[in-house]
């Protein structure tokens, strides 16, 4: 694996892999949702057998994209799965709309502020996946979202229930270049990044907000040298 990038060099890594033909975004996306999933069952055992409950945060980037992956992957296990989206849908990036899309066959996508301020309804879920932003934030998310994530963070403390929080690549709201808060994260018991972490996985508020930090290889090793064009 390489050394710990920038968000930017991770980008830059990226982009010459889907540039030089051999590899697509969309199946970059796969594999990165793949990858999620096989760390939280590796996390988890217990999680790799029988029928269990998620629901899957997307935003409106390639990060929402690798959730609906996620969201896809889990209901073909025979989980129940429920999709919560923030964003305008015709605004996704391509290859995000279109993992959404194949999502829509599986079933229905609500929007985020349907959880409104107090949570999940029963059946509570047993895993929470955010992949509402990447490691491209840079400012404070919306009020919207930060109250979300509030009422989640309420709900938890109120019922107690057991539950998983999984962030994809970085929690939201986390920089992943400083380390540094934004101003509302969710807390992921298990952060499951690609390629190689980021630093602000090892810098500031990020170790504590990040709960353990997997790096999922997703095949980017052969551009790794691209990092130096970032």
């Amino acid at each position: 694996m390489a050394e710990i990038l920038t968000s930017a060099q991770m980008r830059a890594i990226e982009g010459a892999a889907i540039d030089s033909g051999a590899v697509t975004g969309l199946e970059l996306m796969e594999r990165a949702g793949a990858g999620v999933v096989a760390a939280l069952i590796e996390a988890h055992p217990e999680l790799g057998q029988g029928a269990h409950r998620a629901a899957v945060l997307c935003g409106p980037g390639n990060n929402g994209g690798d959730g609906y992956v996620i969201a896809r992957l889990l209901a073909e296990r025979g989980w129940a799965v429920e999709v919560l989206a923030w964003g305008d849908r015709a605004r996704l990036p391509p290859d995000a709309r279109a993992m959404r899309e194949a999502w829509d066959r599986l079933g229905p996508t609500a929007p985020l502020h349907a959880l409104g301020d107090f949570g999940f309804a029963e059946p509570w879920p047993e895993v929470v996946v955010d992949a509402l932003f990447g490691t491209g934030l840079t400012r404070p998310m919306p009020d919207e979202i930060a109250n979300v994530l509030t009422g989640i963070d309420h709900w938890h403390c109120r019922v107690r229930a057991p539950c998983t929080f999984v962030a994809v690549d970085i929690p939201s709201g986390l920089c992943a270049d400083t380390g540094r808060n934004l101003g509302r994260v969710l807390h992921a018991d298990l952060t499951v990044t690609f390629h190689a972490e980021k630093h602000g996985h090892r810098l500031a508020d990020g170790p504590k907000l990040c709960g353990k930090c997997v790096v999922a290889d997703i095949g980017l090793a052969p551009w790794d040298h691209h990092r130096h064009d970032a």
